[in-house]
């Protein structure tokens, strides 16, 4: 590499949606990690903000300088920030204790809608007809993959497809209650994404994270204590899981992801973690020897070529 190169802004030497396909594959290990331990979720989600807090600090007190121009204004919406990723991450855990899995997953990741629509009106990302197919093609793969084994039992054994979305989605009350704190995780998930994206144009990365990170952890470490969750007395295992997490698909992962806003539209990186869940299950059969079923496989390739549309049409 020359001189010349090497003093060139890191991203004019990568690409920053190779920078995405790294954070997803990062990010996509989160499910594994968390599989692994057994501690509650609020304090996996607790320990991975905080660790991730302590990692980012460092970078953060170097460039000193960042951290003391942040105006007022944007102290508060990066605090608002860190706050909406805590909200997002204890909403979704929650919605699992009260629903499905297959409603859970298939509510937070109509994520990309919430963001696109408000890319467009607050941050007038142009959002063309081929981002937007290529959004559609996604969603449609990752309910595929959520809400397809669901259905092909019913669907070939003549059975009522209704009646198991339905059982799936609206059996009762407490599901209902579960999917709305899902769907709620997938607005303030968007707000995390669009904030992101906005503030990233005149925040540093590291004074942008640290902020956020601090934030969230603040948010869920006092969660933690107020349902009465244990904070300490774990074994070196999952101390060591809790630091896996932070740095594989929280530093690698999301601090990847907040550089990457600063040159890519949200819309764009909110369809691209759509992967995460087809990486998880490719991780999954790898490591958990769990396979697959095929109307899954099916749904995730039908969010890589999602994926591929819309960050194609970024390109033209």
């Amino acid at each position: 590499m020359t001189r010349w190169t090497a003093s060139l802004p890191l991203e004019e030497r990568v690409d920053p949606m190779l920078g995405v396909a790294v954070a997803i594959t990062a990010i996509s290990t989160s499910a594994i990690l968390v599989r692994w331990s057994g501690a509650p979720s609020v304090v996996k989600a607790f320990y991975r903000v905080l660790f991730m807090t302590a990692a980012v600090a460092p970078f953060a007190l170097r460039d000193v300088d960042d951290l003391r121009a942040i105006s007022r204004r944007d102290l508060v919406f990066a605090t608002g920030s860190g706050l909406a990723l805590a909200a997002h991450f204890a909403s979704f855990f929650e919605s699992l204790e009260w629903t499905t899995v297959a409603a859970s997953v298939t509510l937070i990741t109509t994520q990309p809608i919430f963001v696109g629509a408000g890319a467009a009106a607050l941050l007038d990302e142009r959002l063309t007809p081929r981002i937007v197919g290529g959004m559609a093609v996604a969603l449609a793969g990752a309910f595929a993959m959520s809400v397809g084994p669901l259905v092909v039992g019913p669907l070939f054994g003549g059975g009522d497809i209704v009646a198991a979305l339905a059982t799936a989605f609206a059996d009762s009350s407490t599901q209902l209650y579960g999917n709305a704190l899902a769907l709620a995780g997938a607005v303030v998930g968007a707000v995390y994404t669009l904030t992101g994206r906005s503030l990233r144009q005149r925040l540093s990365l590291f004074a942008y994270t640290f902020v956020v990170y601090a934030a969230c952890a603040v948010a869920l470490g006092f969660l933690a204590v107020g349902t009465g969750e244990p904070l300490l007395g774990y074994s070196q295992t999952e101390w060591g899981l809790f630091l896996a997490m932070a740095l594989v698909p929280g530093m690698f992962g999301h601090t990847v992801i907040n550089w990457a806003l600063k040159y890519v539209e949200s819309s764009v990186v909110s369809v691209s973690l759509l992967g995460e869940p087809v990486g998880s299950a490719i991780l999954a059969l790898a490591l958990l020897g769990e396979v697959p079923e095929v109307v899954t496989v099916l749904g995730g390739v039908v969010v890589l070529a999602g994926i591929y549309v819309t960050t194609r049409a970024r390109a033209t």
